[in-house]
């Protein structure tokens, strides 16, 4: 995945939707005043199994299960049901349970509504085991890079099942009572991560979410 929207044309688009932060991504944090763009690219060798043993790859994870959906609710307004459609399709597909998940790659842009809907959305799949595990942004730390986006944020889930890592949430600063999971804020923290998953929403309603397992 790769983008570079660093153009005035792309840039205008994005600050007529009023939802570019005027310093930096606070995801999560009550104060947070919108995303930031970035631009970035990133990449993964994807090969089955019996392909990877036989030229002796070493394996940094399983990609377990995926979950789509497009609700189709607003054009730029998320919701709820879309994305937890998308994650309880991705844990059925990977034949995992909720209790299974250690650390989710949120896509925590920073705005307002997408941080309050994708908690929302996390609590109805995960039920209470939303409070247990590991959750983050790494927009905070990268940047919203768009069609690069969903890569980088892959790269940050197969390193912390390879480093047992949960990477942070930077910048938070304050609570915010709708967004109340542990996005574990500043600071990394070490976590046996067996399971990690990725939320990567879009505009329109489509949502895609990956389930990675260590091998």
């Amino acid at each position: 995945g790769s983008d570079a929207p660093f153009a005035w044309g792309v840039l205008k688009a994005w600050e007529a939707m009023r939802v570019l932060s005027p310093d930096t991504c606070r995801p999560f944090s009550a104060d947070r005043k919108g995303l930031v763009l970035g631009e970035g690219a990133g990449m993964a060798v994807l090969e089955s199994y019996e392909h990877a043993t036989t030229r002796g790859a070493t394996i940094l994870a399983e990609i377990a299960g995926v979950g789509l959906s497009a609700d189709a609710f607003h054009i730029a307004a998320p919701s709820v049901e879309g994305p937890a459609s998308a994650m309880r399709a991705c844990l059925a597909d990977a034949g995992l349970n909720a209790e299974d998940v250690d650390y989710l790659n949120a896509h925590g842009t920073g705005t307002k509504s997408n941080d309050q809907t994708e908690t929302a959305a996390i609590k109805r799949v995960f039920g209470n085991h939303a409070y247990s595990m590991s959750i983050s942004s790494t927009k905070s730390t990268h940047a919203h890079c768009l069609g690069a986006a969903s890569a980088l944020e892959m790269i940050a889930c197969v390193m912390a099942i390879q480093e047992d890592v949960v990477p942070p949430t930077a910048n938070y600063r304050e609570p915010d009572p709708a967004c109340d999971l542990d996005i574990t804020p500043n600071v990394p923290r070490e976590r046996k991560v067996r399971v990690a998953m990725s939320n990567a929403f879009a505009m329109g309603g489509t949502n895609a979410v990956l389930a990675f397992r260590q091998v």
